[in-house]
């Protein structure tokens, strides 16, 4: 019992300490589903996510792409919902992508997808988990399912989406979850070009690393994660949590005139270190318990 209760009381600890934690399945945070004013971030990217959680549009003359879907259908009505304050038509909306099968960012997918006609995309490794509608890996906060919806392709690392003039990049960044994929985008905004980068969490989040069953090289993948996104060129930082952006602030600045506010060459490099040390920190605590 002692056992249980430290590591309950450890997964609430790091539910609201660790910048993009996933939060107990029973009780997620308010600004989840909470409706924001959608808004153009930099060059054809539109944040069209929930106060707490993102969702991203990439415009282009052929369709547009959409990344994440909210917690659950009524998310994926309130990122619709956005997508149309903006102007832009469901219809339009050609392919899904997903940062990570966990049920915040994937739990909508399957309405979007009916809704929009879209083709969604997924990494290989994170397909089945889309596909049963629960994601895999031992965690102490439980396998939350969601939707279960159809990838219509697959992809490694590297794998390329193109529609109209616009290419985003797929780079596998597991840890989070196995198939965790970080986007990367080049735009031009206000006659510059601007390496922007959707990263996919890398927050514990209850993962289990020591002993995981289920997923066994999870602190490698972690560690080979962290390594990765250190040196990718990013001018612009925006991730699939808000609070790991601070986006309210910069959105703030923004609107009071700051036409940089989303701009910071320095943010993935902190975000990453802060990051890694939160999770070598949790590591040596599992590790501790374990003995």
């Amino acid at each position: 019992m002692k056992r249980a209760a430290s590591i309950l009381l450890a997964a609430l600890i790091l539910a609201t300490s660790v910048p993009g934690a996933m939060a107990l399945a029973d009780d997620p945070p308010s600004n989840w589903n909470k409706p924001i004013r959608p808004y153009r971030v930099v060059g054809n990217v539109y944040y069209v996510g929930s106060e707490g959680l993102s969702a991203w549009l990439i415009s282009s003359s052929e369709g547009h792409v959409l990344l994440d879907s909210g917690p659950s259908p009524a998310g994926a009505k309130l990122i619709e919902a956005n997508i149309a304050a903006l102007g832009f038509k469901l219809s339009d909306v050609k392919i899904l992508i997903n940062t990570h099968a966990h049920f915040d960012h994937a739990g909508g997918l399957a309405q979007l997808k009916a809704d929009t006609g879209a083709k969604v995309w997924a990494s290989r490794p994170d397909e089945p988990a889309l596909k049963k509608g629960q994601h895999f890996g031992d965690n102490d906060n439980g396998l939350t399912p969601f939707a279960p919806v159809k990838v219509d392709k697959t992809f490694g690392d590297g794998q390329k989406l193109k529609l109209g003039e616009t290419t985003l990049v797929a780079h596998l960044t597991p840890g989070h979850t196995i198939g965790c994929t970080t986007w990367t985008t080049q735009v031009i905004d206000r006659d510059r070009p601007l390496n922007v980068t959707f990263n996919c969490s890398t927050s514990v989040a209850g993962n289990v690393l020591v002993g995981n069953r289920t997923y066994k090289t999870i602190v490698a993948d972690y560690r080979a994660t962290f390594a990765k996104l250190a040196v990718l060129p990013t001018d612009v930082m925006l991730p699939s949590h808000e609070e790991q952006g601070h986006l309210l602030d910069k959105r703030r600045k923004m609107l009071n005139g700051d036409v940089n506010a989303f701009i910071d060459p320095t943010e993935m490099p902190k975000y990453v270190e802060t990051s890694r040390k939160a999770f070598e920190t949790e590591l040596a605590r599992q590790q501790d318990a374990a003995k």
